[in-house]
């Protein structure tokens, strides 16, 4: 099964590096990135104006300039409305304890880790999905 899978990110680096490390996992995924929160939630608002699936899996920073990953997660709660929600995963290059309790709290996230991404973290994400 092809998993399609956003990341939302600011940082060009983190962008690669997390895009690095799921090109490296032994998967079949289609990968699309995104500069800005702003750039996630048009991506994810044309992908339901053509009828597309939203992606299968986002990985979301917390930090990004005008719009934060908080605003993008409520916002893709408004316009994703009766359609099926991605699995969103927050990176955090911040260890934050209040951001965590937040993140455990929030129904739309499905887990937290800190950056870089790392293989031992993709196996808790894919390990269900890509065995189906």
């Amino acid at each position: 099964m092809k998993l399609n899978i956003c990341i939302i990110d600011d940082d060009l680096v983190s962008q690669f590096a997390t895009q690095y490390c799921i090109e490296q996992y032994d998967g079949d995924f289609n990968i699309t990135s995104c500069g800005s929160a702003e750039e996630g939630l048009m991506y994810c608002a044309k992908l339901i104006e053509n009828k597309d699936e939203l992606p299968n899996i986002i990985f979301l920073d917390l930090v990004m300039g005008d719009m934060d990953g908080w605003a993008f997660l409520e916002n893709l709660k408004l316009i994703a409305e009766g359609h099926r929600q991605p699995e969103v995963y927050v990176l955090s290059a911040f260890t934050n304890s209040k951001d965590r309790a937040i993140a455990k709290e929030n129904p739309l996230i499905a887990g937290y880790f800190d950056k870089p991404l790392t293989n031992t973290s993709l196996n808790k994400v894919f390990e269900k999905k890509l065995s189906k």
